[in-house]
């Protein structure tokens, strides 16, 4: 059968413990505490203490059990809580979406990840969203051949940081094969309740071929369409620049 510790208190404590359960700065649980002990302490059992506080019988034996090992530093404060353990290994959600990819995908979504991690697709975008990771996208990139591209990015670089003074900077480029497409009818407007609309169909025109030049100190464009992008068409853009 299992013992009811006994409750020994000195003056001092006694005093500390009647000041405590009757203090209006405290807190109530702290109070109620310092309350259990004094009881426990002129003899009252743990059924009896239970339904004078109205808390209970296996609350009371848990703070009259504390206090007989520990004194009053026990009931002044709560015992560290574990708490749910986190069922979610962000480190492992981090390191299969950037070192692996699924076996027949080019690329994790949120439900097959989280398969595989043992979490749910919600947790996996919140990882996600965290690490700003954005597996859906993918963006292209080109390393040049060309055995002096540093230096002539050096070049580029160091004629925008540093332009030469009364002289104009131009920023060429071209983008070649451009549809021109129409649509077979003319659109609808905008209005309330209805977002502007076109037919599903159209009709080519043909290609064409933009060439664009960026004034660096002003920030206009200057463009020209032309039906082919030969070395002709591209000198003849750069001397209209120059005009």
């Amino acid at each position: 059968m299992r013992t009811v510790p006994e409750i020994v208190l000195t003056a001092g404590e006694e005093k500390a413990l009647t000041r405590l359960s009757r203090s209006n700065t405290s807190s109530v649980r702290l109070a109620r505490r310092a309350r259990i002990v004094l009881l426990a302490w002129h003899g009252k059992d743990n059924t009896r203490i239970a339904a004078e506080l109205g808390i209970g019988r296996i609350q009371v034996g848990r703070w009259r059990e504390r206090y007989a090992m520990d004194g009053m530093g026990a009931i002044e404060r709560d015992l560290p809580r574990g708490g749910r353990r986190p069922t979610v290994d962000a480190s492992e959600i981090v390191r299969l979406t950037t070192q692996t990819t699924p076996p027949n995908a080019t690329h994790w979504s949120a439900r097959t990840l989280a398969e595989v991690a043992g979490a749910s697709a919600t947790s996996v975008r919140r990882v996600w969203r965290a690490h700003g990771l954005k597996p859906h996208l993918i963006e292209t990139f080109k390393v040049s051949r060309d055995p002096k591209f540093v230096e002539k990015l050096e070049d580029i670089v160091g004629l925008y940081m540093a332009p030469p003074e009364h002289a104009l900077v131009l920023c060429c480029n071209e983008k070649s094969q451009i549809q021109a497409l129409d649509r077979t009818q003319p659109g609808l407007p905008l209005k309330k309740g209805r977002a502007a609309s076109m037919t599903h169909d159209y009709k080519r025109h043909g290609t064409t071929t933009l060439f664009a030049a960026l004034t660096t100190l002003d920030g206009s464009i200057i463009s020209r369409c032309e039906p082919r992008h030969r070395h002709t068409e591209w000198l003849d853009f750069r001397l209209c620049c120059k005009k």
